[in-house]
């Protein structure tokens, strides 16, 4: 080989050289833009899951019932407060930080599990109430007609609570708050064009009942995180009672571990909207309550359900045994859901006595 051809090959072959370290040098460059970008990306998404899973505050229902009057250029009536308290809860299902994330199918919602839970037990509350507001709270008796707004928001309230587009959740439940501000807002017309809201004992008595089984059913869910072995009472009290199936004379009952913390945050979402409810049931049916001498005993219930709410300090739902080393969070939620529900008996007691 010339000279000439040796020196032009080691020309090229530093050339080559020269150009796959800049390729190297830029291949790390970029590989560690990506890795940075990514975890960013991962810290941000669990920045914002922890601040989207804060519960939203609690609000004043007398001053939620006067900003809808005062919206609607109207006084506060009978009726106003519940379904204000009503369309409160709904619009902060929607608004709160995090928007509503139980049908969420993008990070950060995707991977929440605490705050959708919380949301669905709100939202039965919710379509309790307006249930409650559609049969009864708004007719004078069975035969007369059901309102046309209300008519009209229940079903929308009772919307699948995960669907995510055609129709979403959100819009829905929207839709269901729009109709309550329709019926809010014929609350004080007089004649064919208003609405009502009958406060009457036995009409505060049938949605107590409704509450009744909901704190029933999460207490019983709430004690299964420990496992428990139980006799099967569904036929006591009664000789000729029948079911479709036979069932044991004992039960094996478990919340499974993964769940939990599920029923956990459902049990306080529940009790958060309860507590506005109540306490908007404590204004409309204020003489009702005076007169059976049971608004301490309402009080009672909402202090019952405020205890709920305490700061969990733990990161974790703990699930200890009941006498055991470690505290079980389930448990002490099932203790004042329990109460509550007692103290619930007790009122529905007092409002069928004469």
């Amino acid at each position: 080989m010339s000279v000439t051809s040796k020196i032009g090959a080691f020309i090229q072959q530093a050339k080559d050289t020269l150009l796959l370290s800049g390729l190297e040098k830029l291949d790390g460059r970029v590989g560690g833009l990506v890795a940075g970008v990514t975890a960013l990306y991962l810290l941000g998404m669990v920045v914002l899951g922890v601040w989207w899973s804060s519960a939203p505050d609690e609000f004043d229902v007398n001053e939620k019932a006067q900003a809808y009057a005062t919206a609607n250029g109207q006084a506060v009536v009978r009726g106003t407060t519940t379904t204000g308290a009503l369309i409160g809860v709904i619009d902060t299902l929607l608004e709160k930080d995090g928007g509503y994330t139980h049908n969420d199918i993008f990070p950060p919602g995707l991977f929440m599990d605490n705050m959708p839970n919380w949301e669905y037990g709100a939202l039965i509350q919710s379509r309790d109430l307006a249930r409650a507001l559609r049969e009864v709270l708004s007719r004078s008796q069975s035969q007369s007609r059901e309102d046309a707004d209300l008519t009209l928001a229940e079903p929308r309230i009772n919307f699948q609570s995960d669907s995510w587009v055609l129709p979403s959740s959100e819009s829905e439940y929207r839709d269901a708050s729009r109709y309550l501000k329709a019926y809010l807002a014929r609350l004080p017309r007089q004649g064919a064009e208003g609405a009502q809201f009958y406060a009457r004992a036995d009409n505060l008595g049938f949605w107590l009942s409704m509450i009744e089984k909901r704190l029933g059913s999460l207490s019983q869910r709430l004690s299964a995180s420990v496992g428990q072995r139980r006799l099967n009472t569904d036929l006591a009290g009664d000789p000729d009672a029948a079911a479709s199936t036979d069932e044991p004379g004992e039960l094996e009952i478990q919340t499974p571990w993964l769940e939990i913390d599920d029923v956990f945050y459902e049990s306080r979402g529940a009790a958060w909207a309860l507590i506005h409810f109540l306490k908007a049931a404590e204004v409309d049916f204020a003489d009702v309550l005076d007169k059976k001498n049971a608004r301490v005993s309402l009080q009672q219930i909402i202090r019952e359900l405020e205890a709920t709410q305490a700061t969990v300090w733990s990161p974790i739902i703990l699930n200890g045994s009941g006498f055991g080393l470690w505290a079980n969070h389930s448990l002490v939620m099932a203790n004042y859901i329990s109460r509550a529900n007692a103290a619930l008996i007790d009122l529905r007691e007092l409002l069928t006595q004469g």
